[in-house]
């Protein structure tokens, strides 16, 4: 383990990126532990010692273990404020930062939904071209407010870029396998700026490549 006893359990491409992503950006060095899911690795013992659902992220720091990506960022965003990376209960923007760091699973749940049509499912016989049909129209739906927001200023806060949209930004990249983002050039134009940070590339760098998607759109089967 590191000098600073920092340690992510990652499978790339994953909700993990979420967790390292914000390590960098607070200028923590965590050492990072890869996982294949293909392998069955999320299912062994060890793991499910530290993550009852044998799901990614998990985290050890402050000899603790946290799993949940949305937990995990509110604790470090909360634990480093001198990152001015959360307002703090009582500042301005507090209630909007919860708000969007949670949307972002709402807009994630319908990824995961896709994800397992269109990308787990073994055979090609069992995806269900309504229920892909219907997820797509809901996270075409679920993207408008963030369209609208960014169409008036550059990050999910007013004050600037914030720990919300370490959540927001991975989840925008899984999107666009599903939903053409031509329809939405404010969106675009934030992923653009968020990807563009020192730190979320050098998270794409330690993370590798991802191992879920084998195209870059999934379009809607006919049914």
């Amino acid at each position: 383990m590191r000098a600073d006893g920092i340690r992510l359990h990652s499978v790339a491409g994953s909700r993990s990126f979420r967790v390292l992503w914000l390590l960098y950006e607070l200028g923590l060095e965590p050492e990072v532990i890869s996982y294949d899911i293909a392998k069955g690795d999320l299912r062994n013992p060890e793991f499910l010692g530290l993550s009852p659902a044998g799901r990614v992220p998990v985290l050890e720091i402050d000899r603790q273990v946290l799993f949940e990506s949305g937990a995990i960022v509110e604790y470090l965003a909360e634990t480093h404020p001198q990152a001015g990376l959360a307002p703090m209960p009582g500042e301005p923007e507090r209630a909007k930062y919860l708000t969007w760091l949670h949307y972002a699973e709402t807009v994630g749940v319908l990824i995961q939904n896709l994800n397992l049509q269109q990308v787990f499912l073994p055979d090609p016989s069992m995806r269900s071209p309504t229920v892909i049909g219907i997820e797509v129209k809901r996270l075409a739906i679920s993207l408008k407010p963030l369209e609208r927001l960014f169409a008036a200023q550059d990050y999910l806060l007013a004050r600037g870029f914030s720990a919300a949209d370490t959540m927001m930004g991975f989840t925008l990249e899984s999107a666009r396998h599903y939903v053409h983002f031509d329809r939405f050039p404010a969106l675009s134009a934030y992923k653009a700026r968020i990807e563009a940070r020192p730190a979320y590339q050098r998270a794409l760098e330690t993370e590798g490549l991802q191992q879920f998607y084998d195209r870059e759109f999934y379009e809607v089967p006919e049914g």
